[in-house]
């Protein structure tokens, strides 16, 4: 799986959803190896968006399409502070990503320490059981680790009513040890909350 990150400061809200429904209705139906996106805007205006494709080779001829391009065009009018980032280095954990999903968290930060974050990732069966038994708000996770040692972790979640009421809920010791071990290969320097999250 291959995934591009794009963020960007919104200046115009409405118009950008009209856009993305434009790609939906025109765009997407010529994108080969498109295999959905995550996206929307936080409370004090930022974009993230999060789309997945099949490979590189696939995003590359999607951004090579005139219609993309053009689509891309008009886009960037609406945005200011525009990022991206690629990953083809794809973590996930549970059901990973969600249309279900009523409420999306974003963190995006640094990888410390990549041996431990590699050792740790044998162990994500035993955190999925653990996450099923003692966090059914959560659906699933989706970490793209991008080549400057950054990563961008999108977590899907039921509802944001659901997941603040068990965020501070006490995990059994062996669980805390366990991700906590996981947690301290990272480091979150930024937090984007989705609460109206855009999932196709």
């Amino acid at each position: 799986m291959f995934i591009q990150v794009i963020t960007a400061k919104v200046v115009d809200a409405d118009g950008i959803q009209r856009q993305l429904g434009r790609w939906e209705a025109e765009l997407r139906p010529g994108a080969e190896g498109f295999l959905g996106s995550t996206s929307g805007i936080t409370a004090d205006g930022r974009l993230i968006a999060l789309a997945r494709f099949e490979s590189e080779a696939a995003a590359q001829r999607n951004s090579d399409r005139p219609e993309q391009g053009e689509w891309w065009a008009e886009t960037e009018k609406m945005l200011d502070e525009v990022g991206f980032k690629d990953s083809v280095e794809v973590v996930t954990m549970g059901r990973g990503g969600s249309d279900d999903a009523g409420f999306v968290q974003v963190m995006r930060g640094r990888i410390l320490d990549r041996a431990k974050m590699d050792q740790i990732r044998s162990q994500m069966a035993e955190m999925d059981n653990v996450l099923s038994a003692h966090r059914p708000d959560v659906i699933g996770s989706v970490i793209a680790v991008h080549g400057d040692d950054t990563y961008t972790d999108c977590v899907y979640f039921t509802s944001q009513a659901e997941a603040r009421a068990n965020e501070n809920k006490e995990l059994p010791a062996e669980a805390q040890a366990m991700f906590g071990d996981f947690m301290s290969a990272f480091e979150v320097t930024d937090y984007l909350d989705l609460a109206d999250p855009w999932l196709r």
